[in-house]
């Protein structure tokens, strides 16, 4: 065959095969789900697994079924945790009167919109009084919580299919270990068989380091952010959903961590806003702020560098820019997929490409 016509049958079938990747999306998203989960059950699976008594052994299915019955069961405690705190806090702030927030911001905006137009900050013609009031009308209205839980009924029939789909795939990846192995070995030329299995191999040993570093980041955010509201005054009810938004956001590299802040003090405002602005509930915004300054200089020079960095073996400025460029063209989503992504294409690399100069140097550590 031409090796003009091979080249161009190559290249439509790696666009066949990226564009069905697409269209199935969803399909593709609950197995990879599932793939993270059969990672993080392996462990669990080889301690059942071990449990003898004579010559009777667990079977593989009932150590795979009770893996998974272990991990909804987990969840299920987590959102019958935090659920219920949830719902209260919804309903409290359903009920407060912005329009007491807003009289409370007047003379600290005034005084602030004075000073920027001395310093030549600020037109001296737009009026941030105005601005402040246009945004807060934009922002909350009394259906907004109506709304939001209009938004989640909805969405409960989607969430029962992925509850199913992930479930079922789950258990079988749980059951049969190589099933997702094998599944991507079918697809691979007999000749490429021991580099595949190899990159398989790396794949996963990689991804579970930064899986169970990522839950552990997930959950030391989450104490310390409510442990550090409650010490600066925000009631303990509040400051745990706080630091479990704070917690879940920070998954999202550089720009989670400030969008949890930036809700915790609103949530400190809007729970506080009876206090004096001046002696009281501006002192509590400087110590929010202080709380969550320290703990992100924390997690950037202590947490983050262990998990993004030791795990996936990568410099963390090596890190930071392939963050930045997936958050440049996929956005959020791109943010949080941007590390096991650049793990597997690093791990391609060195497995097929590594007579090149550039890939010895990324892949050198790994």
């Amino acid at each position: 065959m031409d090796k003009r016509i091979r080249n161009i049958i190559i290249f439509v079938g790696v666009a066949v095969f990226i564009y069905a990747i697409w269209f199935f999306r969803s399909i593709v998203s609950y197995i990879l789900i599932s793939a993270a989960l059969s990672i993080l059950g392996q462990p669990v699976i080889n301690f059942l697994m071990r449990f003898k008594y004579r010559k009777f052994q667990l079977p593989r299915a009932l150590c795979a079924a009770l893996t998974l019955a272990l991990f909804w069961t987990v969840i299920g405690l987590i959102f019958r945790f935090f659920v219920p705190i949830i719902l209260s806090e919804a309903n409290e702030l359903s009920t407060i009167d912005f329009t007491v927030l807003s009289t409370q911001l007047e003379t600290p905006l005034i005084k602030l919109q004075e000073v920027l137009v001395k310093i030549g900050a600020m037109d001296p013609e737009v009026s941030i009084l105005d601005i402040f009031h246009t945004k807060l009308a934009t922002l909350v209205n009394q259906n907004m919580i109506a709304d939001i839980f209009s938004g989640i009924t909805s969405a409960l029939g989607s969430l029962a299919v992925a509850f199913f789909a992930i479930s079922f795939i789950t258990f079988f990846f749980l059951k049969d270990a190589n099933l997702f192995n094998e599944g991507v070995m079918a697809l691979v030329p007999d000749k490429h068989v021991a580099e595949v299995e190899n990159v398989l191999h790396k794949i996963q040993v990689l991804l579970s380091r930064y899986l169970a570093g990522i839950l552990l980041d997930v959950f030391i955010i989450m104490t310390l952010v409510t442990f550090g509201l409650w010490l600066v005054g925000i009631e303990f009810r509040h400051a745990i959903i706080c630091g479990m938004f704070s917690g879940v956001l920070n998954v999202i590299p550089y720009v989670g961590p400030w969008i949890g802040a930036g809700f915790s003090i609103a949530i400190g405002i809007a729970t506080n806003i009876n206090l004096p602005f001046e002696t009281g509930l501006l002192p509590l915004i400087g110590y929010m702020f202080l709380v969550f300054l320290v703990i992100q200089v924390l997690d950037g020079s202590v947490f983050q560098p262990s998990i993004y960095s030791n795990s996936v073996n990568a410099h963390p400025l090596e890190i930071f820019l392939v963050i930045m460029m997936a958050g440049s063209l996929a956005g959020i989503g791109g943010m949080v997929l941007a590390i096991p992504s650049y793990t597997v294409l690093r791990v391609i690399a060195k497995e097929f490409f590594s007579s090149f100069k550039v890939v010895q140097k990324l892949t050198k550590h790994i």
